[in-house]
């Protein structure tokens, strides 16, 4: 009934039409009013319909109306980020927000625009799920209140508190605050201290914070860790029966050196046609962790492993995620084996997937795999001597499937990560800028094989399922990127139809050129991210018609319900009940689980930038060479040599007027005609470090000689809170200090995330 009422509704025709009257076109019998307003409450709640004022029903798309999340702004305006991909983002002025908060669902009111460079402006309608129950901030008291400052700057406005519910804390102190009255109209949101966590200095308080801020599970429930502790550490002497028994074979897990959740081991032979047979096994979670247990509802609710600066914050108890199911060295385990017949083309032409016990010979590390690999003297041939050979024909084969994905116009970005190394009590000690090693890539091309053929096995075989899907770039963005590539003397030949091989051929250009890192950094952010659906939209990064996440079941639950999915097909098949059962879960399940990877993602990032702004806090008045990662109205992002990345504000760049060209991503001095732009090679000395606010503050040391003269105090200044809320004019005149809020930010895009390896996040 729900699809028939929704295709109902979204006929070119229809008319929004009353209750009554839906009853009536339906044939709905008295025996079914009770089911029928359940639906279309249900509907209505969801946002999948609307209720005029007339008290008519309609899908928003017929309104005018989008349902999206807010994107809130410290300034107080936000932007819907529309459910539907195929929507641009809808700006909400302030006065327009009607008490939304940020990451609230809502429904907005869209006004077209009035000329074809306009933009659509919003008024949210209604708030159909609030996502700030709880907030985490620094309170101040007052003689007949107190307020909390949100470390979310995107909250955008300070909580009331009554002097009632203080609760005990202290000005100064970090505290959760549950929301007991929500923003209006000229009016503060209201909330009760519910825990204060500790004074900002005071080690562990400042990651805590940042844990509480994305609402990440601290502890196990009671009734999960129970659950955990029934099941056996050891496999079973019978667990082998009615399982294809590859103990024999001989296979390693190529890790970071501090992982312990291994989640797949990988064997490779030649056959006798020259043929390649790639193993990939993967821990059979699923045998352990049971539909509807406690253990399961728990790993769905945290979505993921969450891999911070100084812990894990693991998605299944450490007796599983490092025990029982990790495929630890010289012990028997159960896994999911795919077996890969891949020819010297780099074409799987033949697979088959089956449950397993096995057998790991070898725990081995990527910085010794690639020693290995590149360095035919190393002792270390000779201690690992009876693995060596797998090693070069698994370099082979990775070289093979790596010239065929490119070869088929894949995308490949390579930034390097950055990793804070600290001590126990939390302190930054050393920063190491992580490249991606041969090992690396090894692991990467036989992970992205495999999931690439579950996923194809999936699709022709129609099982419901969940894949990992990147879409095409708006056409908006790639225009721009094509406007900064004739700058350069690039181009697309169309930004209608742009495919990966288009992109890739960009970055192949400019490997080793000046202007690498300007256009790629444009390109990657000019890329949308990918997430987790139950429909097969394929992978626009990796150029590939199906792709899933099969590989990561210990620290991802997508990959833990494929791994379901395929051991119920595989035994007595999916019936028609099953099948709708998982067709009404997985939309569900996949939403959620792109919520909390982007929750994961953002307080990893937060974590890696807190303890970066840390460590720099001694070096003030140091100088470094770094190049501009980043070009805005108020000022230069510079990445220095280590990789840390701070801001020159244009307020110091007292030389000359300077005119930000945002196509070109250039602040260009209106005397002087320099230029400063993505790309470029820069000294700077670092002048000021603020930990709460993750920022680093930089001068060019060519300016420090005319900033001391004090010609920068007597130029009128303006400041960029001054400026339009998004300007027109790209003038600036030197001044002004950028809000928390306005620092460029990192985003990890699917194409990025994507392309890494799995074991890139594996850092405890």
């Amino acid at each position: 009934m729900r699809k028939k009422l929704l295709d109902f509704m979204r006929e070119k025709a229809y008319k929004p039409m009353m209750a009554e009257e839906l009853m009536e076109l339906f044939a709905i019998k008295d025996a079914e009013l009770t089911k029928f307003w359940q639906l279309i409450n249900e509907l209505e709640e969801n946002g999948e319909i609307v209720k005029t004022r007339t008290a008519r029903y309609g899908v928003p798309e017929r309104m005018d109306l989008v349902v999206g999340r807010m994107q809130g702004h410290n300034k107080g305006f936000g932007f819907v980020i529309p459910e539907n991909k195929e929507l641009a983002d809808v700006f909400v002025p302030a006065n327009m927000m009607n008490g939304a908060m940020h990451n609230d669902r809502i429904i907005a009111k869209v006004y077209r625009p009035t000329a074809p460079d306009k933009r659509s402006d919003g008024e949210v309608i209604r708030i159909l799920a609030r996502a700030n129950k709880t907030v985490v901030g620094t309170f101040e008291n007052s003689q007949n209140f107190g307020f909390v400052t949100p470390d979310d700057p995107r909250i955008g406005q300070d909580i009331f508190i009554p002097k009632q519910e203080i609760n005990g804390a202290q000005s100064g102190a970090k505290v959760v605050v549950t929301l007991t009255r929500w923003p209006e109209k000229r009016r503060n949101p209201e909330g009760k201290i519910t825990e204060v966590i500790g004074f900002k200095d005071e080690p562990g308080v400042d990651i805590l914070s940042i844990i509480l801020q994305h609402g990440l599970p601290l502890e196990f429930p009671k009734e999960v860790i129970q659950e955990a502790e029934k099941i056996k550490p050891l496999v079973a002497p019978e667990e082998a029966q009615n399982r294809l028994d590859l103990r024999s074979l001989r296979m390693v897990t190529i890790d970071s050196e501090d992982a312990k959740d291994l989640d797949d081991a990988v064997s490779v032979e030649r056959l006798p046609n020259a043929h390649y047979q790639l193993g990939v096994h993967i821990a059979d979670v699923t045998h352990y962790v049971r539909e509807g247990s406690m253990l399961d509802k728990e790993a769905e609710n945290r979505g993921t492993s969450v891999y911070l600066v100084d812990r894990v914050i693991p998605m299944l108890p450490r007796g599983l995620s490092n025990g029982i199911c990790s495929l630890n060295a010289d012990v028997d385990r159960l896994a999911m084996t795919v077996f890969m017949e891949i020819s010297k083309k780099g074409e799987v032409v033949n697979y088959s997937i089956h449950e397993s016990i096995i057998h790991v010979a070898a725990r081995m590390t990527y910085k010794k795999v690639t020693e290995i690999l590149e360095q035919p003297e190393t002792p270390l041939r000779q201690e690992y001597k009876d693995f060596v050979s797998d090693f070069e024909l698994m370099d082979e084969l990775r070289h093979i499937l790596r010239y065929r994905r490119m070869s088929r116009g894949a995308i490949d970005f390579d930034f390097p990560e950055l990793k804070v190394k600290v001590d126990e009590r939390g302190k930054p000690l050393e920063i190491v800028k992580r490249e991606r090693s041969l090992a690396d890539s090894l692991i990467e091309e036989f992970m992205l094989v495999a999931n690439e053929t579950v996923a194809e096995h999936a699709a022709k075989r129609e099982l419901p399922f969940v894949y990992r899907v990147h879409e095409e770039p708006d056409n908006e963005k790639m225009v721009n990127l094509n406007e900064l590539l004739h700058n350069f003397g690039y181009h697309l030949k169309s930004t209608e139809d742009v495919r990966p091989a288009h992109l890739q051929a960009i970055i192949t250009k400019i490997a080793g050129q000046s202007e690498e890192r300007i256009i790629s950094t444009v390109m990657l952010r000019s890329m949308k991210q990918a997430r987790y659906e139950p429909e097969n939209l394929g992978h626009f990064g990796l150029a590939a018609e199906y792709y899933s996440h099969f590989t990561s079941p210990i620290r991802r639950y997508p990959d833990l319900i494929i791994h379901r999915i395929l051991k119920e097909s595989m035994h007595k098949g999916i019936t028609a009940k099953r099948k709708t059962k998982l067709g009404k879960m997985l939309p569900d399940i996949t939403f959620h689980s792109s919520e909390r990877e982007r929750a994961a993602a953002d307080a990893e990032r937060e974590t890696v930038d807190l303890k970066i702004a840390e460590y720099m806090e001694d070096k003030v008045g140091e100088e470094y060479t770094g190049i501009i990662s980043g070009v805005t109205s108020f000022g230069l992002f510079v990445e220095m040599e280590s990789g840390v990345e701070g801001l020159v504000h244009v307020s110091n760049m007292v030389d000359d007027y300077y005119l930000f060209q945002e196509k070109q991503y250039t602040l260009l001095g209106e005397r002087t005609k320099k230029a400063y732009r993505i790309g470029n090679t820069v000294k700077v000395r670092v002048t000021k470090v603020n930990k709460e606010e993750r920022n680093i503050d930089l001068v060019l040391t060519d300016m420090e000689e005319t900033l001391g003269t004090g010609v920068a105090a007597s130029r009128k200044r303006i400041t960029y809170r001054e400026r339009p809320e998004r300007p027109a004019a790209k003038s600036v005149q030197a001044g002004g200090k950028p809000r928390s809020s306005e620092k460029k930010g990192k985003k990890t895009f699917g194409t990025k995330t994507d392309q890494k390896s799995p074991k890139h996040k594996r850092r405890k």
